[in-house]
């Protein structure tokens, strides 16, 4: 009787950890996949010089308007910003910041500024 409980004890335990290992990964991997928008505005100081001054206008590398991104949909902030490091959209100041970033900190920018109004 006494193996039998020693077993069986084993045996939970064994089933509970196993559980943990399966489901600790996967709660990990969602976690990664969404931004976290408190952390993004901790890393916006290279955004706002441009994006935080309304009806801003650049000079470099010609004259244009630069957007506002607050508020704008965050899937498209980071597809932009993916773009830029990719080299699929181009402009020398977002090629080097958005080369700069990983997708985490991609993916809390984007999370940031979909929250600004």
């Amino acid at each position: 009787m006494k193996l039998r409980t020693t077993v069986m004890r084993k045996t939970s335990l064994l089933a509970i950890m196993v559980s943990c290992a399966i489901v600790a990964p996967a709660h990990a991997a969602d976690g990664a996949q969404g931004g976290n928008a408190q952390a993004g505005k901790g890393k916006v100081s290279m955004c706002i010089g441009c994006h935080g001054i309304p009806d801003y206008k650049t000079a470099f590398p010609e004259v244009y308007r630069v957007p506002m991104i607050a508020g704008q949909n965050a899937k498209y902030i980071e597809n932009a910003l993916n773009a830029y490091k990719k080299g699929e959209r181009s402009h020398p100041s977002m090629d080097a910041i958005a080369g700069s970033l990983s997708d985490q900190d991609i993916a809390d920018i984007a999370a940031y500024y979909a929250n600004l109004k």
